[in-house]
């Protein structure tokens, strides 16, 4: 459509002079652009559509930047973006260099909190309302969660604090999944118009103060009149929680009605205590069609939380490279999902858990075939971790489908609940190494790091498809310790679905090409840029051996001293944080064994690394076929300049 507002707003200062009329003109374009845009370069979608008229009214009522907005999470953001001086930008949102998919604070002023994971906000919010405290100033602070974020503990944790805190802070509830409320009635829009009305809430505060003058019977009194409001509220609101948490509750309210959304927001904006505002969405309006029933609308809306470029952009910097592009080859997380169905078949003892990322992980077909064993405890990876330490003690075996990232947030519950208890739990790792367009935030760049230095843990990663068959059965072998297998989100680069199980000695490493003059211990799917990379130095006379090293930890010890024995260089390649990972594994035993080469360790630097494709990011870093034979060439003093390997 053609835009006629959105172009022209640099700042959110240049919609507080509009009328309603403009405003809701100014809802249908935003909805409009964002949908035009994220169908043509791919991104997430459904989130952000269905709060445009909140953001609208939330810049039009808020003084933004002076006031603060705290977004959970940050894929909700993409109108906040375009209304925040960023709309030129826009179509390079997520790409390499470009915009971030999420908020970001070295981006804009107006992104005070970036985030990629969830539940994050009030907790952040919260403290940034107590520095106000801290620092006399005078500004409004909200967090805005939704998208399921409020199935994370996190987010209760920061309720009950600034409950206790009891300083004006506004939490907004967007509520797009209907799970504390359905109804939507002509008495609750009532009742939230009532008690949002500064005449209500005057009158209410000094009838308050009076009875706090009373000389006898104060307690009494301000007991009953509290139980009054309450049961009012109990009987036709879902807010009782929230109170007795100590918050203000308002709703629940339409929150596609932008007159009412922004009333509500101007009357209850100056209430100087903890304040709760339930909003009912719908995620993906204006793509989901909002005439159906709901369960179709629940799949649509899933659908569309998040799209592939649908083939009219052009990328200026696009590489088309595919490790084996003879044929379609299933990525890692596709593979998953048909060897979690293979397993469960053969295995009744077995079952899967993941954390609100059943598409993202490849469970869909699991947990159509065997709903009664698939668990998805929502935004919740640590009560996920221990949920499947209470089952492994009991002898049912859990396999963990977390991505790299939010397994992060696990981190206590996978040492002290799950690994000292020696409990048999299998954490399947999406999203290991580079996760592509979402970015550092998503980027599984610690996971081998953290999980090497926990005791007892196997620490895995598998070359290909048929690999990661062969590491599941064997983690299943295994009863007496936490098992971890990591991948990417790339292709899986062999699977064979009719293939057979092979069960892998436990940190053995497996030699893929014999060489003399240096050898390339590589983990995962590097192993095939390192193939790739030795055949091109063969033509240049030098012979490099492979390892593919998927056991990261234990390690192949034998091994290793056989390459210590045969190798004064040796280079690892990892698709990991260098600092803690595989290769300061390998350093150290070499230091300890006395070897006198030299050591390369190739990995992801010290710092966090920008959003782009998977090998836009590896080039860059140099961790692609290229960036490997460089490497190789300074190791034996070749010159770089005689060969044109590019």
């Amino acid at each position: 459509m053609s835009l006629k507002l959105l172009p022209n707003i640099s700042s959110p200062e240049d919609i507080r002079s509009f009328s309603n009329k403009e405003l809701g003109e100014l809802c249908i374009e935003l909805r409009s652009h964002i949908i035009e845009t994220i169908t043509e370069i791919g991104g997430h979608l459904a989130p952000t559509l269905g709060v445009i008229e909140l953001t609208v009214a939330l810049h039009y009522v808020f003084n933004t930047p002076k006031d603060k907005l705290v977004w959970d999470v940050g894929h909700q953001g993409y109108a906040h973006k375009l209304l925040t001086g960023r709309f030129e930008e826009f179509p390079t949102i997520r790409r390499f260099k470009g915009l971030s998919g999420f908020l970001k604070r070295s981006e804009s002023e107006y992104d005070v909190i970036g985030a990629g994971h969830a539940s994050t906000s009030i907790s952040a919010a919260l403290g940034i309302a107590e520095a106000r405290q801290q620092l006399k100033e005078d500004f409004r602070v909200a967090a805005i969660i939704g998208d399921g974020s409020m199935t994370g503990g996190l987010a209760f944790e920061g309720i009950n604090n600034a409950g206790h805190l009891g300083k004006q802070f506004l939490v907004i509830l967007n509520d797009n999944e209907m799970s504390i409320s359905p109804n939507v009635g002509a008495i609750s829009t009532y009742f939230t118009r009532l008690i949002s009305n500064p005449l209500y809430n005057k009158v209410r505060n000094e009838f308050w103060d009076l009875t706090g003058r009373l000389p006898i019977a104060k307690s009494t009194t301000r007991t009953l009149i509290k139980k009054v409001e309450e049961s009012l509220k109990g009987l036709i609101v879902p807010g009782i929680l929230f109170d007795e948490l100590g918050f203000r509750y308002f709703g629940p309210i339409d929150g596609h009605d932008l007159d009412m959304v922004v009333n509500t927001l101007d009357n209850i904006k100056d209430i100087q205590n903890p304040v709760l505002l339930h909003i009912l969405t719908k995620k993906g309006k204006g793509m989901v069609s909002l005439n159906m029933n709901n369960r179709e609308y629940h799949e649509d809306a899933v659908k569309f939380h998040a799209v592939k470029p649908n083939g009219k952009a052009k990328p200026s910097d696009k590489i088309e490279k595919k490790i084996n592009s003879k044929k379609p080859v299933p990525s890692f997380q596709d593979v998953f999902g048909k060897l979690s169905c293979e397993i469960a078949r053969n295995r009744d003892d077995t079952v899967c858990i993941t954390a609100a990322m059943r598409e993202g992980t490849g469970l869909v077909p699991y947990s159509k075939e065997f709903p009664d064993r698939y668990y998805d405890v929502g935004i919740a990876e640590g009560h996920g971790v221990t949920f499947a330490s209470g089952l492994a003690s009991q002898g049912i075996r859990p396999i963990a489908a977390i991505y790299s990232t939010f397994l992060q947030r696990a981190y206590d519950h996978i040492i002290h609940d799950c690994a000292i208890q020696h409990l048999p739990v299998i954490f399947c790792m999406d999203r290991s190494g580079i996760a592509g367009e979402d970015g550092p935030t998503h980027h599984g760049a610690l996971d081998i790091a953290y999980l090497r230095c926990v005791q007892d843990m196997i620490v895995t990663a598998p070359k290909n498809g048929n690999e990661f068959r062969h590491l599941l059965y064997t983690a299943l072998n295994i009863n007496d310790k936490p098992f971890s297998i990591r991948y990417p989100k790339a292709s899986s680069v062999i699977f064979d679905e009719a293939g057979q199980m092979e069960l892998l000695p436990i940190g053995s490493w497996e030699t893929c090409r014999q060489g003399r003059d240096i050898a390339i211990l590589a983990v995962g799917p590097m192993v095939y840029y390192a193939i790739e990379a030795a055949n091109k130095l063969e033509e240049k006379g030098i012979s490099a051996e492979v390892v593919n090293c998927r056991f990261i930890k234990p390690m192949d010890t034998s091994c290793l001293d056989n390459i210590r024995s045969r190798f004064s260089k040796i280079i690892t390649i990892e698709e990991g944080i260098i600092n803690g990972g595989f290769g300061d594994g390998v350093s150290a035993w070499l230091l300890e064994n006395s070897f006198s080469g030299r050591l390369k360790r190739l990995g992801l630097p010290d710092e966090f690394v920008e959003h782009g494709s998977r090998d836009q990011i590896l080039s860059m870093l140099g961790l692609d076929v290229n960036g490997l034979l460089n490497t190789i060439y300074d190791m034996v003093d070749e010159k770089k300049e005689s060969h044109n390997y590019k």
